[in-house]
């Protein structure tokens, strides 16, 4: 017997800086970096078109420097830069799991990546290339939450796939509150309303408006990316 297809054929993985850090307080773990790259490579061979979109909060947090004085517009492009960074490292670990990808960033920087073009980065997905959109949307006061709804609209994407350290979204923080409870799924508005950090307000209003659906999971997990993407019951899902 045949195995039974995948629930979505083109997917965007939106990945924290954090994700990349391991146990470090700073930068990219390799270990982890190819850990994930192997969950990836995964989910690739199964047929799944995949894009990522990666923060860069692992190196540096505009919004944190903003809040201690420095220019917010300044700091965001230097969070940009930072996601730059992480997205190369991820490539690095993508292609000695043997994974095609293709790094496209929204601040042109052509020797280390295409710039965004869309139709090209569909292209790539179509060929069965990773794709990894880095710099966010490329402007300021925008966070790489928003990127990843906007990037998801722009290629078509089925699901957004949230991968956190915890296992969903719970009534609160599950790490400071012993008695939060997950919800197995939650509405948008439910989620704009009880100011619940899924992801930051401008993403959540941008999938509700266009009917997107986030599926938040534990991506410390390995295999998770797979059960996900085969609709097994694991995380939380926002629609």
């Amino acid at each position: 017997m045949s195995d039974p297809p995948p629930l979505y054929n083109r997917i965007l993985l939106k990945l924290s800086g954090e994700a990349l850090m391991g146990d470090q307080q700073f930068g990219v773990d390799p270990a982890v970096a190819t850990r994930i790259a192997q969950d990836i490579a995964e989910i690739q061979g199964m047929g799944v078109e995949t894009a990522i979109v990666i923060g860069g909060g692992n190196i540096f947090r505009g919004l944190a420097a903003s809040t201690r004085g420095m220019d917010r517009a300044t700091a965001d492009y230097m969070g940009m830069l930072a996601t730059v960074i992480n997205a190369l490292a991820l490539q690095d670990a993508l292609e000695q799991q043997n994974v095609l990808t293709r790094v496209v960033t929204a601040i042109e920087m052509r020797a280390v990546a295409e710039p965004f073009i869309r139709r090209r980065a569909i292209r790539h997905l179509e060929k069965k290339r990773v794709v990894i959109f880095a710099a966010g949307t490329g402007n300021p006061y925008f966070t790489t939450d928003t990127a990843a709804a906007l990037r998801a609209m722009e290629i078509k994407a089925e699901v957004i796939l949230k991968g956190t350290r915890v296992n969903g979204v719970y009534t609160a923080d599950p790490m400071l509150d012993p008695h939060a409870t997950k919800y197995p799924t939650i509405s948008y508005l439910q989620v704009l309303e009880r100011q619940l950090k899924v992801m930051d307000a401008t993403a959540i209003s941008l999938c509700m408006d266009n009917k997107l659906p986030i599926v938040v999971f534990d991506l410390r997990e390995p295999g998770n990316i797979r059960r996900v993407v085969m609709g097994e019951p694991i995380g939380t899902t926002v629609s």
